[in-house]
């Protein structure tokens, strides 16, 4: 994974601003979008989504404060993928994760989402999203 280090600080900066919000709200916004845009994804979801949340918002936490080592991100990333492709995740399903990540982050932020905002997350996402699906980015 590799961003610039102003990627980097935009995504901690932005990061830092939700932490007033209650990490479940957001996590129940992001799945809202995601299941209401697509509804068939649904059904690889636990019926309570309370421990699907926590891993989100951990998941998430995780990323953002590792972003300048990303290389320690490797195995865990790895593990991940595997995890779910077990759950039936195929690649088309990441760009719609990716949009819903970023509606949910832009409802949060507000004022504060602007362009520079909004690219440094689709680079980390994308790089993300890449590394999970195996394709090189």
């Amino acid at each position: 994974m590799s961003l610039s280090r102003q990627q980097i600080q935009g995504i901690k900066n932005s990061w830092k601003s939700l932490r007033g919000i209650r990490p479940e709200l957001i996590a129940d916004i992001f799945y809202s979008k995601l299941f209401t845009d697509n509804p068939r994804l649904r059904k690889m979801f636990p019926a309570d989504m309370k421990q699907q949340y926590m891993k989100l918002m951990d998941m998430l936490n995780s990323i953002v404060l590792r972003l300048d080592n990303p290389g320690q991100m490797d195995d865990e990333i790895k593990a991940m993928a595997a995890r779910h492709a077990g759950y039936g995740v195929k690649t088309a399903h990441y760009k719609q994760v990716g949009d819903a990540l970023l509606w949910t982050l832009k409802q949060g932020l507000g004022d504060s989402w602007n362009t520079e905002v909004e690219s440094a997350w689709i680079a980390c996402y994308d790089l993300l999203a890449a590394a999970m699906s195996g394709r090189s980015q």
